[in-house]
């Protein structure tokens, strides 16, 4: 997932799950990891995790959000940054 973000802006970005769980199929635990872009704080409701990203440092930035759930599985999704000035 490609976004624009200003370096001056903290905004909050959803990672959603919920098309990958399968039924039944829950998330345990969550991390946020970021580059080049300040992690504020996160949150998981259901299948959604969001982020709160702000700062941004070059031209592009990477928030990678990565689940396990009760199944066992591990997953990443990573949203890139395109950072610019707005």
């Amino acid at each position: 997932m490609n976004v624009i973000k200003d370096p001056d802006a903290t905004l909050d970005y959803a990672f959603e799950w919920g098309d990958w769980l399968a039924p039944d199929e829950t998330i345990t635990s969550h991390q946020v990891i970021v580059q080049d872009v300040t992690l504020d704080s996160d949150n998981r409701s259901g299948s959604t995790v969001v982020a709160w990203l702000s700062g941004g440092d070059g031209r592009v930035a990477y928030a990678t959000c990565r689940v396990t759930t009760n199944e066992g599985r591990t997953d990443d999704r990573t949203l890139v940054l395109q950072l610019k000035e707005r």
